[in-house]
């Protein structure tokens, strides 16, 4: 039955897609008729996307505003829900896990940099650089360079180093970070009997950079929402760190990644966990910390808190955003592939979906309507991640090219390309508010860059289709085709290589 499930997503993806040459080629009205009203689906989804992402946005910029320090200190015990037994503010700490592969010192050290800042006690803050002895020497030396700057800026300070060739391990965040919070907590909390209730984990990529507010407004929401330790809490992943030296490519996938993850936030019904996120210790404790042996652990370790009680868990958008590097090489074909390579490990999220099914089929306390919501959103998702850019933009004309000659003398052959472009040219004002947000949402802008230029920041947008289909819908066909293929085509954890021109 697991390999079944494993098959399940590229089997419907690729059905969807051959049936949509033969479908075109036999019954070419009827594949035309379903284009047109695929691409008007497509256009209203887009638009109440496109409410969703100004909604976020919104709340994202109010958060940003607030002191959570001192909306924390006002949190008064009548306020704050009793059956939480975790006390006031001040008894929650904070772990803080960031893992480490080969990325070079000026990375690690602005991510370091920004957690010094934060407007929260330091006192509270277990701060872990967990590190891979596969790495190499030269990596240990930069972690070692990063304790000596930062170590006691924080109450606790540890730098791990995970074993390589362990075994039912593959090598990856996963089983780094797993490795790197059992230390910690025989080294630091078991000794300094911290209670688990009261420690928020949370995960970073290396290169994240906090936001200010971020560990206070964290802990309000934790405090405040109403199962605290059944409960993950996701900030907004924006792509912008070093946007100012990636080219027009990388800027368009990595802010389209950040307004899908935006418009999740006002959708909490349909997040799971992605990237950096944070989670209840006790939680994370009691169901065996990270899989070891998975590429995609940051929404895997949802699912292994769903399943483990018994669909009692959920994820509460943060609206607040932090920082993270866009995909920048040393050239422009390197940055192409290697934005690739990052999208398919993305895509190979869907050896979740198997994951997932198979977690329903053993555990007979979850409902079947919250499985068959789960199962239908989350295989529909990845469906269309694979199948709905190459409809829009490369199968809208096929019934016209391969229908045959009885149907190219149709007034619907004739009109269907018209029909389609109109179609597509309404659903760029969802294009259109995306290019406004991205160029809001730039850093500071540095020394000599032109005002004239951010017109093409602007204009960039216009390789959103070609994006959408060589960085979105190939690499996540190609993500499932190897899941189901198995064996020697299995992917193992890409790292995303973190390059600086700047400080090359």
């Amino acid at each position: 039955m697991i390999k079944f499930f494993e098959v399940l997503p590229a089997m419907l993806s690729w059905l969807t897609l051959i049936l949509m040459f033969l479908v075109s080629w036999k019954a070419a009205f009827w594949a035309a008729i379903f284009i047109i009203l695929f691409d008007t689906y497509w256009l209203l989804k887009t638009l109440y996307l496109s409410l969703h992402l100004r909604h976020a946005f919104n709340k994202m910029r109010e958060n940003e505003k607030i002191n959570w320090l001192n909306e924390l200190r006002s949190l008064t015990n009548d306020k704050q829900p009793t059956t939480h037994d975790i006390g006031n503010w001040q008894d929650v700490y904070h772990l803080v896990i960031l893992p480490m592969y080969n990325e070079p010192y000026e990375v690690v050290r602005d991510s370091f940099e920004s957690l010094t800042k934060i407007n929260y006690p330091k006192e509270k803050m277990i701060v872990v650089l967990a590190t891979e002895e596969r790495a190499g020497e030269k990596f240990q030396e930069i972690a070692k360079k990063i304790e000596s700057e930062f170590g006691n800026r924080f109450y606790k300070f540890l730098a791990t180093t995970h074993p390589m060739d362990l075994p039912d391990e593959i090598p990856g965040k996963g089983s780094n970070e797993s490795y790197s919070a059992e230390e910690t907590k025989k080294k630091i909390i078991d000794p300094l009997k911290i209670p688990y209730e009261n420690i928020l984990v949370s995960v970073f990529d290396v290169d994240t950079q906090i936001g200010r507010e971020y560990f206070a407004l964290l802990t309000y929401k934790f405090l405040t929402c109403e199962k605290p330790q059944r409960t993950s809490f996701q900030p907004i992943p924006l792509f912008i760190n070093n946007i100012y030296e990636a080219p027009a490519l990388a800027r368009v996938v990595s802010f389209s990644a950040t307004f899908w993850h935006m418009m999740q936030q006002a959708r909490p019904e349909r997040m799971t966990t992605f990237s950096s996120h944070s989670m209840p210790f006790k939680a994370l404790v009691e169901i065996g910390y990270w899989q070891k042996n998975v590429v995609s652990e940051d929404s895997r370790i949802f699912w292994q808190l769903f399943l483990h009680y018994d669909g009692d868990w959920r994820v509460e958008p943060m609206f607040y955003p932090v920082s993270m590097d866009a995909n920048v090489a040393h050239n422009f074909w390197q940055t192409a592939v290697n934005i690739y390579k990052q999208q398919r490990r993305w895509g190979y999220g869907a050896e979740n979906v198997p994951y997932m099914l198979n977690g329903f089929r053993k555990n007979k306390n979850i409902s079947f309507k919250t499985k068959f919501y789960w199962a239908f959103n989350v295989i529909e998702g990845f469906h269309s991640w694979a199948t709905n850019a190459i409809f829009i933009f490369a199968l809208g004309w096929l019934p016209v090219l391969i229908g045959g000659a009885a149907f190219d003398r149709t007034v619907l052959a004739y009109n269907l390309p018209q029909i389609t472009r109109w179609i597509l040219s309404l659903s760029m004002i969802g294009v259109a508010s995306s290019a406004i947000l991205g160029v809001i949402l730039l850093p500071k802008k540095p020394e000599g860059l032109k005002i004239w230029q951010y017109i093409l920041y602007f204009f960039q947008w216009i390789l959103m289709p070609f994006t959408l289909i060589i960085f979105g819908a190939i690499p996540g066909l190609e993500a499932q085709t190897r899941l189901a293929l198995g064996g020697k085509f299995k992917l193992g954890f890409w790292v995303t290589p973190k390059e600086r021109r700047a400080s090359n």
